[in-house]
């Protein structure tokens, strides 16, 4: 009969691994999805307050689609803004 001890090491390490893999499975998804975003999504994304995003639209730094009231932008522009730091 072979008998293997369990150190307290051994199950830090197997903790961490679990607690690294179950992150992995339950992460949210870091490539987005949406192709539109409304504008609470934008500016929760961006770190903008309303007035921000509406001074980003106004000065065209910022393009939109309207439909309704609804304002949508694409999450492509979204990018190219950040990429810019917001110069145009």
């Amino acid at each position: 009969m072979n008998v293997e001890l369990i150190t307290k090491e051994d199950l830090k390490q197997f903790k961490s691994e679990l607690i690294l893999e179950l992150k992995q499975i339950f992460k949210p998804e870091t490539a987005h999805t949406k192709q539109w975003l409304r504008s609470a999504e934008v500016r929760k994304l961006l770190k903008i307050s309303a007035g921000t995003l509406q001074n980003l639209r106004i000065n065209g730094t910022l393009p939109f689609r309207k439909i309704g009231s609804i304002m949508y932008y694409a999450y492509n522009d979204i990018l190219r803004v950040m990429e810019e730091g917001g110069d145009r």
